[in-house]
């Protein structure tokens, strides 16, 4: 593995943090970011859409604070990482299915830099649609936290939704696939937009940590996703929704105030999973691991319990 560039001043991490560059098995190049003192275990995180290393340097510090190491990745098509289309602002990916190719690299990492066991799963929107879709496949963890996974998205107004099957079915044979998805902005949604209207968080200090990153780092921007990254999270979340839920310990934290994921879909899946807990947080919003102090002590005191119970 090659050093790759990393900000610890942006990401605010733990001490001694890097990056890496790693390659898939079809050769997309992918960079992970390694958080390595700890010895309690390791908590891989799985980002959302948009996202990159450096935006979980926070959340990182509390893990490693807790005494675990930590490991997260730039996904194919965002941060640092390959992306496919010559114009780097849609997010594109040509099937859902590349993430898992994604994932397995990832986990090696974990080996390779001989961290200590066992594994537990952080996965955030985006990464909770991946993450499910890893555990079914076999990935080895022993427990899981997810936070608003992209088991659905939220169209609005919600007519929209029939339509945003129907253009990305009919466009996604042609090479109107690599186009912005119609009603999306080409420019990162934390550049164009301002804390009063944003639907990610209510704590001002956290959304111009994330802000500065863009801002100063516009490499790491993505702004909307292509027909095709529609089409294929589209197929990616229905197919997961008719499929039988892993046994494997998992809690599931949720913002009453969710405008980007489905809550409904998360509400009616987690009575389901064996062992599973919903935990719903009055007034918070998408990033839950980014919302007000108290929020994220809810939910980063969860995981220290939860983990090592």
């Amino acid at each position: 593995m090659l050093p790759a560039p990393f900000h610890n001043d942006l990401a605010e991490g733990p001490d001694g943090g890097s990056a890496y560059w790693i390659n898939a098995e079809d050769g997309s190049r992918l960079r992970i970011g390694v958080w390595p003192k700890g010895k309690r275990g390791t908590v891989l995180i799985f980002p959302g859409r948009t996202e990159y290393i450096e935006k979980y340097g926070r959340s990182a510090k509390e893990f490693s604070d807790m005494g675990f190491a930590v490991v997260s990745v730039d996904w194919r098509g965002q941060g640092l990482a390959d992306r496919a289309l010559s114009n780097r602002k849609i997010g594109h990916v040509d099937k859902f299915s590349d993430f898992q190719l994604d994932v397995a690299e990832v986990r090696k990492a974990i080996d390779v830099f001989r961290l200590p066991k066992p594994v537990y799963l952080v996965a955030h929107s985006m990464g909770g649609c991946i993450g499910l879709r890893a555990l079914k496949n076999g990935l080895n963890v022993e427990k899981v936290m997810f936070s608003a996974p992209m088991w659905g998205i939220t169209f609005s107004p919600a007519p929209l939704k029939p339509f945003a099957w129907a253009i990305s079915a009919l466009l996604h044979p042609f090479p109107a696939r690599e186009r912005l998805s119609p009603g999306t902005d080409p420019d990162a949604y934390l550049i164009d937009g301002d804390f009063e209207d944003n639907t990610l968080t209510t704590d001002r200090d956290m959304y111009d940590y994330m802000r500065s990153h863009v801002l100063q780092l516009p490499d790491l921007a993505v702004g909307g996703p292509s027909v095709q990254w529609l089409y294929s999270a589209l197929r990616e979340m229905k197919d997961l929704a008719n499929s039988p839920l892993p046994d494997i310990p998992c809690a599931t934290f949720l913002g009453t105030d969710e405008q980007i994921v489905d809550p409904d879909m998360i509400r009616s899946r987690m009575p389901d999973w064996p062992g599973g807990r919903l935990i719903e947080i009055e007034g918070a919003r998408h990033e839950i691991m980014m919302e007000t102090p108290a929020t994220q002590r809810r939910f980063f005191d969860y995981a220290d319990g939860f983990f090592t119970s």
